[in-house]
C-alpha cells in the first residue's frame, strides 16, 4: 500500500550528487516534492535535473564554507525560498587509521562538513522554518555515532553530535510545530562512502563489503519518507536500521601474550 504522504513542498537536500542524497532527491520528487539538490559537484546536480525535470533545483554549494551558507537563501528564487523540509546529508568520513596515526587535515575536514556545515544549514533555514509554523528537519547520523570501533575516531565523534544536535533541536523547538529528527544507518554499499574514505583504494572498498548484503541508499531514503509521512502531530525522533548482516560489535579486550 502506498504511503498517504501528509504534506508536500520544497525540500532542500545536501549533499545531493550521490548516495544517499541522489537517491533522497529521487525519492522526494517521485512523492511531488521540488528539491533543492545542494552539493559541490554541479555537474550531478545538473543531470540529476535532466532526468528528473524541474521539480529539481541545482544549488551549488560546499556546506564547510560559511559564506556560501550564509547566502544560501539569497540564491534560491522566490518560489523556493519557503523551505518546508531540510535534510542534513551531506557528510564525509575520511580514514580508517587510529587516532594517534590519523592525518590533522582528515580530521578538520570532517568536523568541518559533519559538524559545522550542518549546523550552519540548519542555522541558515531554522528560524524561517519557525516563523511560518511549518518545517521538518532530518539529519543523518550513522550507528557510528553510538557504536564505536576502531578507526572512527572523529567520524564517529561527528556522528554523535548530530545525534545530540538533533535531539537538543527537539528541546528548543518544543512548543513548536516544527519537527526534527535524525536517521542513523549502518553499513550501506553503492555509494561513494568508502570510496572516498579509503581514498580511491577500490581493493579496500571491495573487502569492506565482501561477502555481505547491506543497505543500499535507497533503504534509507524510504526510511526518511516514511519520517517525514507520519501525521503533522507526531515527530519521529529517531530511526536506526542496519542491515540483517550487521550488528552492534562487542566490547574489545586486548589480552598480552602469555611467556
Amino acid at each position: 500500500m502506498p504511503l498517504e504522504i501528509a504534506s508536500t513542498g520544497t525540500a532542500l537536500v545536501t549533499g545531493a550528487s550521490s548516495g544517499y542524497g541522489e537517491a533522497l532527491t529521487r525519492t522526494l520528487v517521485a512523492n511531488g516534492w521540488n528539491v533543492i539538490a545542494a552539493a559541490r559537484r554541479l555537474d550531478k546536480l545538473q543531470q540529476l535535473q535532466s532526468e528528473l525535470g524541474d521539480a529539481v533545483y541545482p544549488l551549488q554549494i560546499d556546506v564547510s564554507d560559511p559564506a556560501a551558507v550564509d547566502g544560501l537563501l539569497s540564491r534560491l528564487p522566490a518560489s523556493l525560498a519557503q523551505v518546508d523540509l531540510l535534510v542534513n546529508n551531506a557528510g564525509v568520513a575520511l580514514g580508517r587509521e587510529p587516532a594517534q596515526q590519523a592525518r590533522a587535515e582528515d580530521w578538520a575536514q570532517m568536523i568541518a562538513v559533519n559538524v559545522a556545515g550542518l549546523a550552519h544549514v540548519t542555522q541558515a533555514l531554522l528560524p524561517g522554518m519557525v516563523e511560518r509554523g511549518r518545517g521538518h528537519i532530518v539529519n543523518i547520523g550513522s550507528i557510528a555515532g553510538q557504536f564505536s570501533y576502531p578507526g572512527a575516531n572523529v567520524y564517529g565523534a561527528t556522528k554523535a553530535f548530530v545525534r545530540q544536535f538533533t535531539m537538543n533541536l527537539k528541546a528548543d523547538l518544543l512548543g513548536t510545530p516544527v519537527r526534527v529528527s535524525v536517521v542513523e544507518p549502518g553499513m550501506t554499499e553503492g555509494t561513494e562512502f568508502s570510496n572516498v574514505r579509503f581514498k580511491g583504494d577500490d581493493a579496500r572498498v571491495a573487502a569492506t563489503y565482501e561477502g555481505t548484503e547491506a543497505l543500499k541508499a535507497d533503504d534509507v531514503a524510504q526510511a526518511v519518507l516514511w519520517m517525514i509521512s507520519r501525521p503533522a502531530h507526531v515527530n519521529v525522533t529517531c530511526i536506526q536500521l542496519m542491515p540483517v548482516c550487521q550488528a552492534p560489535a562487542q566490547v574489545a579486550i586486548h589480552r598480552k601474550p602469555r611467556n
